[in-house]
């Protein structure tokens, strides 16, 4: 028997670093940010975005992708970051 149901895939970020009592969370398409100093949810958010705009250059959902590919995207994202 064939299984129905859609493929779906999200990011998940999580930041413990807050210490000013605020609590952030940013939801997308396809990712929920949780928590996190200003900075860190920033470059959370950041990351999340990129990952997706290479996504689209690519032409491809987040469920589309092996694990070998998001680590790619991700590592190239991560470079361009920190190039910024």
């Amino acid at each position: 028997m064939r299984d129905s149901r859609k493929k779906t895939a999200a990011l998940l970020g999580l930041a413990f670093d807050a210490e000013d009592g605020h609590t952030r969370v940013t939801r997308g398409d396809n990712f929920l940010l949780l928590g996190g100093s200003h900075e860190t949810h920033a470059l959370l958010q950041q990351t999340a975005v990129k990952i997706n705009e290479h996504l689209d250059k690519r032409g491809k959902r987040l469920e589309d992708v092996s694990i070998g590919e998001l680590r790619r995207i991700c590592r190239d994202v991560a470079e361009e970051i920190q190039g910024d």
